[in-house]
């Protein structure tokens, strides 16, 4: 007798190895991925302009990132004392013009670097909502807690958002490598500020264009985060307590089949003994020079250069 509805994701053909670079953009989704990349070990870079939520804002990051297109001080606005961008995240706001554009623009660089040579792309949608900036007529990806005044409310439409897609997408194509993977999300969090009706309004655009857009391209995979914890965990105490965002128990979960499905049994052996050798270099002794603990320290070093063997590259 079964008491859920689970649901699986199809075993990958293409499978992610150790060496492979993996880059994400988008909503928290995308972040809380990235940060278990990383705890295992395996080259990523997330979200070079913060935190993003909906196609449009995600397509304008990519296409700057594709040209390397730095920001100037004409790009920004100060509030509230602080020097900012539209396109960015608050993380980048500065009290001066000149750290606001380093910022910035060391991130793109470094962002349209990485992109170079990244085989896996991972992009999480959050909203089909955007603001526009009414001064300047200009859709934002962040408001920056300016008053809502100067801004109007959209639902972008079908083709604003399948347009975004495609040529995201696109723009990835070309600055990727050849083999280049792109795996599709849409972020689990209801976004409850918009209204719940208007949230499942926002996510169903979403989810109807990426399966309109998925299938013309033989490199692009939907992943079913927001499935697995609507449909598969289904009950609150897969949540923070804040009851919108899944807690760490169902992002373990979502990363266990995610795992299972497209990587490697060498990444998920390498990344398995990496966890590990994180674990037991969090150990604190009580005697730094016993004997005991010289030897723990010398088998642990002997585990990191085996490890560091397995790639060209230096890890820890």
């Amino acid at each position: 007798m079964k008491f859920r509805t689970e649901v699986n994701i199809e075993s990958s053909a293409v499978k992610i190895d150790i060496e492979d670079q993996i880059f994400s953009i988008g909503s928290c989704f995308s972040a809380e991925m990235s940060a278990l990349f990383a705890a295992g070990q395996l080259q990523t870079l997330c979200n070079p302009f913060g935190t993003l939520f909906n196609p449009f804002s995600i397509n304008e990051a990519v296409k700057k990132l594709h040209d390397s297109t730095f920001y100037k001080e004409e790009d920004l606005i100060t509030f509230d004392g602080e020097f900012l961008s539209f396109d960015h995240h608050s993380s980048f706001n500065t009290g001066f013009v000149h750290q606001t554009l380093e910022k910035i623009n060391s991130s793109i660089e470094a962002g349209n670097y990485f992109l170079q040579n990244t085989k896996w792309v991972l992009i999480t949608y959050g909203t089909s909502f955007i603001y526009e900036f009414l001064p300047k007529k200009k859709y934002v990806a962040n408001c920056h807690k300016i008053p809502g005044k100067y801004f109007d409310k959209k639902l972008l439409t079908h083709l604003e958002i399948t347009d975004s897609i495609y040529e995201t997408v696109l723009k990835l194509q070309d600055i990727c490598k050849d083999d280049l993977q792109i795996l599709f999300t849409v972020s689990p969090v209801r976004h409850t500020k918009d209204g719940m009706m208007e949230n499942t309004l926002s996510k169903s655009k979403l989810l109807t264009a990426l399966h309109e857009i998925i299938p013309q391209f033989e490199n692009c995979h939907y992943l079913p985060a927001y499935e697995i914890v609507l449909d598969d965990l289904r009950d609150y105490r897969f949540y923070t307590e804040d009851l919108i965002h899944p807690n760490s128990q169902a992002i373990q979960y979502i990363w266990q089949k995610f795992a299972n499905a497209y990587f490697s049994e060498e990444t998920k052996d390498f990344i398995t003994e990496n966890l590990k050798i994180l674990k037991a270099r969090e150990h604190r002794p009580k005697d730094e020079k016993s004997t005991k603990y010289l030897e723990f320290v010398k088998v642990l070093e002997e585990k990191i250069k085996a490890q560091q063997a397995k790639v060209k590259r230096r890890i820890f």
